[in-house]
């Protein structure tokens, strides 16, 4: 999804987000005992998918309307859609057979770990495409097609998403660098210009590195895009736009893991439509790359 920093998330598409995944995206903005309500619920997922609204009410000490309340701030239409939810994400975990919490742990064997890891990915990746807006994704298409160059940003985890969409954009013919050394980051960010597009990427959006880089760019005239998990960040503050990827916390660098393959899909997401919106320049683009790359490979040789 893409927010204007400090904005409610508008429109999303037609998918729907896992329940406890939009719990995590909205974390932040939650009350204290809409927070009450939304921990029990996290902890407690398969139980709560068979409880009445009252039941939920009375353990976590709040009103029934409290509960309703919650719900709408999660993005659903009310309590029962709430438990269906809660129902689909168990069915979820037993079709890649993973426990209730889903969580890695020492004492799991290799299959278990697969399917845990399996699922964190998966659950990441439906997650977050159901909080893409398409008139916000087209903004931010409309942006690169339109800047001089564009600069990406990411260090440790998130440089793996910074380097695969500078590599994808050139090879449709845009002119894009990718910086994982913090300073050369802040020199190539001290350089940019109004007609430059600057991407940061960071799960977290507190990463210094990245933040600060940011910050200049956009001090300097470039428009700004973050791709983060936290929209309230203080990389989604030096954003002219956010995309969202939404990832459940957990342990043993679940969160961490997930947050890669969902920065990846948003990347895909963003190339497929760049490359769509200038069809035939990219069209030619990929031609070319692969007539290059066919003769310099040995005669006969079809890789």
């Amino acid at each position: 999804m893409t927010i204007n920093a400090g904005e409610t998330p508008p429109d999303v598409s037609p998918l729907t987000p896992p329940v406890t995944a939009a719990i995590q995206a909205n974390w932040t903005r939650l009350r204290p005992a809409l927070r009450r309500v939304a921990e029990f619920v996290l902890d407690n997922s398969s139980v709560v998918s068979s409880m009445s609204v009252d039941t939920l009410a009375h353990i976590c000490d709040v009103s029934t309307a409290t509960v309703v309340r919650f719900c709408q701030e999660i993005g659903l239409t009310g309590y029962r859609e709430l438990r269906l939810g809660l129902a689909a994400e168990t069915g979820g975990r037993e079709h890649f057979g993973v426990g209730l919490s889903g969580e890695i742990t020492a004492e799991d064997s290799l299959t278990e770990l697969v399917a845990k890891v399996a699922y964190a990915d998966a659950r990441a990746i439906e997650a977050t495409a159901a909080m893409i807006s398409e008139t916000s994704l087209q903004a931010v298409v409309a942006a690169i097609v339109a800047a001089r160059k564009v600069t990406i940003f990411g260090v440790e985890s998130s440089s793996v998403a910074a380097t695969n969409l500078q590599q994808l954009l050139v090879g449709i013919g845009i002119l894009a660098f990718d910086w994982r050394d913090a300073n050369a980051a802040l020199v190539s960010a001290a350089l940019a210009q109004s007609g430059d597009v600057a991407i940061g990427i960071s799960h977290s959006g507190v990463t210094y590195a990245v933040v600060d880089t940011l910050a200049i760019a956009r001090a300097n005239g470039a428009a700004t895009i973050a791709i983060t998990s936290n929209p309230r960040s203080s990389l989604a503050a030096n954003a002219d736009h956010v995309l969202q990827t939404v990832v459940q916390e957990g342990t043993f660098r679940s969160a961490q893991m997930a947050s890669r393959a969902a920065q990846l899909m948003v990347v895909d997401c963003l190339y497929a439509a760049v490359a769509r919106s200038t069809y035939d320049r990219s069209e030619a683009a990929l031609r070319a790359a692969r007539n290059a790359i066919d003769q310099h490979n040995p005669a006969g040789y079809h890789p």
